[in-house]
């Protein structure tokens, strides 16, 4: 069992792959081929939710794994029983990841088509960590982009994430991680705040209201324990008839002891009838201070329908769709070699959109004259940012982007196999997560038929794409 992050959450080793991958590092291995030069890119070919972008996530998990990615000696021995070759395996006791590895910024807003992350270095190490690297990123991918959509509805309104108890398991760790990347305040996750130090929050359950012989004992109780940071939860019973006059009660208590209950919380019913009418209360009570916290099955549209109907609601909690990056539950990245030997590599298709894009590229972004995000190139890495780039599977279809300001996506991040750069803490990603979003225009990033960001290509590598397309064909008929 390895230590990862503080806790021993899974075992992130070599064994964190599928079969397949080591069937092939063997056949490289055997053959003489596991230290040939390769280039692999990770992308994804449709944005999650049907969204307009997605939120990078996930690198300071895979730059960690990838720095444990090691066989132990009973890791070897299952292989032997499992039919791997002794000798194989002697090779991969010494087995350390040493390549090299590129990406956005955690936090950073991406798009389909484009590579997102771009892994270089021997065959067989670049092709042994795919199923690791595909399972960190795509899934705390897909939740930040979840977050920040919540975020999105939410406004300036606080956000609490705690999924723990209906995530897929373990995920639930990377799922409250990647939650604050998107823009979640605060995590009820306990282990998720210790490992990567975020806010953690909690109320109550209506179990606790429930140990006692009657719902006014609870509060009293609760109260006495948390002080000015009691929040009570009001629907055990009924919401207005009697978790509002008793949670009112103890709030006149609390101020003669001269401190103030935080905020109340809705759990069930029509959230923004009870919103509006526990506000009004609260209000008449000269309480005006009260939070009012709601929860129950949310996400990003009944958030944003609450705000609509300018319900009195000052933070919300979402679980369950967020955890489980509800309704997609998957983001369809993939991972495909793009150079072997020096020599450019693609994957054919009868349809040019599931045609990937060969040679070693990098992704270049440029911004219009109001600093909003304008467009990404996709270019091979010896080529300067274009001042032109055309459409992936349009011929005749260019866009003129002389002139404008431009920077480079992806960043080495890992260096033979050590971090390049210091680890960025999620705050700080979430705070660049938010900046970032802030640059796409609007028309991206509505839920409603959002427009299509443009991503092309630069003239040589769709010239070079298309090369090798023919080529293909040619071979296929001779």
């Amino acid at each position: 069992m390895v230590v990862w992050g503080g806790m021993e959450a899974c075992a992130i080793n070599g064994l964190y792959a599928d079969r397949y991958e080591l069937a092939m590092a063997q056949s490289y291995w055997s053959e003489g081929r596991a230290e040939e030069s390769a280039v692999f890119d990770y992308f994804f070919r449709k944005n999650p939710f049907g969204g307009g972008f997605a939120v990078f996530a996930g690198l300071g998990s895979l730059v960690d794994a990838l720095g444990s990615f090691r066989f132990s000696r009973e890791d070897l021995e299952f292989l032997r029983a499992d039919g791997f070759d002794p000798d194989f395996l002697e090779y991969l006791a010494s087995f350390a990841f040493r390549g090299r590895v590129l990406a956005p910024r955690e936090g950073e807003v991406v798009f389909p088509l484009e590579p997102v992350v771009r892994v270089e270095g021997g065959l067989l190490e670049t092709q042994i960590v795919e199923t690791l690297l595909l399972n960190v990123l795509n899934f705390q991918t897909l939740i930040a982009t979840k977050a920040a959509r919540c975020r999105r509805s939410a406004g300036k309104r606080g956000l609490s994430e705690f999924g723990l108890r209906r995530a897929q398991g373990l995920g639930g760790l990377w799922a409250s991680r990647a939650a604050c990347i998107g823009g979640f305040d605060t995590t009820s996750n306990l282990a998720a705040a210790r490992i990567w130090d975020l806010p953690s929050a909690g109320t109550m359950a209506h179990s606790f209201i429930q140990s006692y012989d009657d719902e006014l004992t609870a509060f009293r109780t609760f109260a006495a324990a948390h002080g000015d940071a009691t929040v009570l939860l009001l629907d055990t019973y009924d919401t207005l008839r009697s978790g509002l006059p008793n949670a009112i009660r103890v709030a006149r208590e609390l101020r003669e002891r001269g401190q103030s209950l935080k905020a109340v919380r809705l759990d069930s019913g029509d959230l923004a009838y009870l919103a509006r009418k526990v506000r009004r209360g609260l209000d008449e009570a000269g309480m005006e201070d009260i939070l009012i916290f709601a929860s129950n099955q949310l996400d990003e549209y009944v958030i944003q329908s609450l705000n609509q109907q300018h319900a009195p609601i000052d933070a919300f909690g979402v679980g369950t769709s967020l955890a489980t990056g509800g309704p997609d539950a998957a983001l369809d990245g993939v991972y495909k070699l793009a150079a072997v030997g020096g020599r450019p590599r693609m994957k054919a298709s009868e349809t040019i959109a599931k045609t990937t894009l060969p040679g070693r590229k990098a992704v270049s972004r440029y911004y219009d004259d109001d600093g909003m995000m304008f467009a990404d190139a996709v270019h091979l890495v010896e080529e300067d940012a274009p001042e032109r780039m055309v459409h992936p599977f349009e011929a005749g279809s260019s866009l003129d982007l002389s002139g404008k300001r431009h920077r480079c996506v992806l960043s080495e991040v890992i260096n033979a196999g050590k971090a390049a750069t210091k680890p960025v803490p999620v705050r700080e990603a979430s705070r660049y997560a938010r900046e970032a979003i802030e640059t796409l225009p609007s028309e991206h990033r509505r839920f409603e038929n959002p427009h299509i960001y443009k991503v092309g290509l630069s003239p040589r590598l769709r010239e070079l794409r298309d090369d090798l397309i023919k080529r293909n064909r040619k071979e296929l008929e001779s």
